[in-house]
């Protein structure tokens, strides 16, 4: 179902715009329901726009008068073909893969249940993830998606942060619900959310269940360790599929914890099923100076590790 404010236009200049074309009919419209009375065959003429109607809106996110008229008067709406083309965000606006490294994520996706997609920030490595979960939700091909990301910044403080725990945790999943509200209506993001089709918590919150015919990402997952992936990893069920993404470079757990995304990398690289996108700088899609920034970043820590000087053996033994 299209998002009803979307639908029906701003104070419902959409259905009145229908109501004007056919006279012989009464139409009353409330929250998601449609009521028509009058004339039967007219009734029978405004179900069949309706349905296209509703079919336009939902999957472009829009709904103008010129799209009105051409169904009203039995024409198809011109729509340009977008190469590429994940889904349609707000406002119509095309989401699409924009980059090869993003096109070979799409390809990924097809032939793999679990898609490791690491690398640096602004790449858009988490962005064309959820699109392409809210695609397959939109497609039917999964029932629900579920968001997650470690919430190491806070460390064992939640318990003083003000709020509840929502409240506590919200900030640390903030860039999950950016992603989503560039690409789902407002009252239809919140209804997803209210009924549990859209799910984001914090990875800690997924330990004992099993996720079957879902879209899981694991966001920042950079910042787990050993245990917490391979938790996580295990919870997939039944016609499910799993997104992990990361950024090797931004680890920020303790010191003397290893990263479970490296690990988990080298353990399940030869396993049918599991592929491995690698976004570079290249693919750095935000503000001009975010490659540069980037790439400056790489060339100085290249320079800060070749001073660094190995142990000998002999070292090693005393």
């Amino acid at each position: 179902m299209a998002d009803p404010t979307i639908f029906y236009g701003v104070n419902n200049s959409n259905i009145r715009l229908i109501k004007d074309l056919y006279p012989k009919v009464k139409i009353v419209a409330r929250g998601t329901a449609i009521k028509i009375h009058g004339d039967e065959e007219e009734i029978a003429i405004i179900e069949e726009v309706i349905g296209k109607l509703e079919k336009y809106c939902a999957t472009f996110n829009k709904l103008t008068e010129e799209v009105i008229i051409d169904y009203i008067k039995g024409s198809e709406p011109k729509i340009q073909v977008e190469n590429n083309l994940i889904i349609y965000g707000i406002s119509g606006k095309p989401i699409t893969a924009r980059t090869p490294t993003q096109k070979k994520f799409m390809a990924a996706y097809e032939k793999n249940d679990l898609i490791f997609s690491i690398g640096p920030a602004g790449s858009g490595k988490t962005y064309i993830a959820i699109a392409t979960a809210v695609r397959a939700l939109k497609n039917k091909e999964v029932k629900k998606i579920v968001l997650s990301r470690p919430a190491v910044e806070a460390g064992e403080k939640l318990g003083f942060l003000p709020g509840d725990m929502k409240e506590k945790i919200d900030p640390y999943l903030q860039p999950l619900y950016d992603a989503l509200q560039d690409m789902i209506p407002g009252a239809k993001l919140k209804e997803y959310m209210e009924n549990g089709i859209i799910q984001i918590a914090p990875l800690a919150f997924m330990r004992g269940r099993t996720l079957s015919d879902a879209f899981i990402i694991l966001d920042e997952a950079q910042n787990t360790t050993t245990q917490q992936i391979k938790m996580f990893l295990t919870r997939m069920g039944e016609h499910s599929k799993i997104v992990v993404t990361g950024d090797m470079t931004q680890i920020d757990l303790p010191a003397r914890e290893r990263s479970g995304l490296g690990e988990a990398l080298r353990v399940l690289k030869n396993i049918d099923g599991v592929a491995k996108i690698e976004f570079n700088a290249k693919d750095i899609i935000r503000h001009k100076l975010v490659q540069k920034i980037v790439e400056a970043y790489a060339k100085h820590d290249a320079k800060k590790a070749k001073k660094i000087i190995p142990l000998t053996p002999k070292d090693d033994d005393e």
